[in-house]
C-alpha cells in the first residue's frame, strides 16, 4: 500500500534532491516544486497528506503561500511543516499563528526530518479519527467544524485558522478552564517557542471580531480562559 503523499516546496535544488530521496527512502510519495504559486497550485490538485514549505521563496513567500491555504477550505486541513533558515522566533510564530503544525530550521538531518514528518502524520490521524465534527450551537454562536464556518447572531465572523481552533477548543467545553499553556498544546500538539502573550493577543482577536459574542469568552485571572458555561 502506497504511503502518504507529500508536496515539498524550496527554491534550491540541492535541498529538494536531499528531502526527496529520504522521505522516498521511506516509502513517501513525493511531489517538489520551487515556486509559492506552484506550491498553491499543487495543493490544490494534489490534496498532499502533508507539506514541507520553505519560508524563503521568491515571489509569493511561505508565510503568504501557509496563509492562503489556511483560509481556503479546501486546502486547510493539510498538515504545514516549516523549512526556514532564518531561525527567527518572529518568523516561527507567525507561520504557526497562520496554522502551520510545526518547522524544521535549516540545516537539519535527514533523521530529524523523518521524526518531524511522522510525527506531524501522525497527529494529523488522530485529528482526523477523534476531533469533533458536530456542530456547535450554544448561545447565539454556531461552529461547523466541517465545513469551517462560524456564526453569531446569524453573521459570519471571519476567523483565521488559529482563531477557528482557539474558539472551537473553548466552546466544546463550556465552563472547562483551560491555561495558556493548556491551549498551545492542544492547538499545536507539541511544544512550541510561542508565548502565554500570543494566546492573549489571539484571544483579544477573537472577541473583536465576535462582537457582542466576545464577552461569552471569560478570563480566568491568573490562570488562563473559558467559554461562558
Amino acid at each position: 500500500m502506497a504511503k502518504e503523499q507529500i508536496l515539498v516546496v524550496d527554491d534550491e535544488e540541492d535541498i529538494l534532491d536531499l528531502v526527496k530521496y529520504n522521505l522516498e527512502k521511506e516509502g513517501y510519495r513525493v511531489t517538489c516544486v520551487m515556486t509559492g504559486e506552484e506550491a498553491i497550485d499543487q495543493a490544490r490538485s494534489l490534496n498532499p497528506d502533508l507539506m514541507l514549505l520553505d519560508l524563503m521563496l521568491p515571489g509569493v513567500d511561505g508565510l503568504e503561500v501557509c496563509k492562503i491555504l489556511k483560509y481556503d477550505t479546501k486546502t486547510s486541513k493539510i498538515p504545514i511543516v516549516m523549512l526556514t533558515a532564518k531561525g527567527e522566533e518572529s518568523d516561527i510564530v507567525a507561520g504557526l499563528e497562520l496554522g502551520a503544525d510545526d518547522y524544521i530550521s535549516k540545516p537539519f538531518s535527514p533523521r530529524i526530518l523523518i521524526a518531524r514528518v511522522r510525527a506531524v502524520l501522525r497527529r494529523n490521524l488522530i485529528k482526523k479519527n477523534y476531533s469533533p465534527r458536530e456542530i456547535i450551537r450554544i448561545y447565539d454562536l454556531v461552529i461547523d467544524p466541517g465545513r469551517h464556518i462560524v456564526l453569531y447572531d446569524n453573521q459570519p465572523v471571519d476567523l483565521t485558522y488559529t482563531e477557528f481552533s482557539l474558539l472551537q477548543l473553548l466552546a466544546q467545553r463550556p465552563g472547562w478552564v483551560f491555561t495558556r499553556y493548556q491551549i498551545i498544546d492542544a492547538l499545536r500538539g507539541e511544544d512550541y517557542p510561542v508565548t502565554e502573550r500570543s494566546v492573549d493577543v489571539q484571544i483579544v482577536g477573537l472577541r473583536k471580531k465576535l462582537g457582542d459574542g466576545g464577552k461569552l469568552i471569560q478570563t480566568v485571572r491568573g490562570v488562563g480562559y473559558r467559554f461562558k458555561e
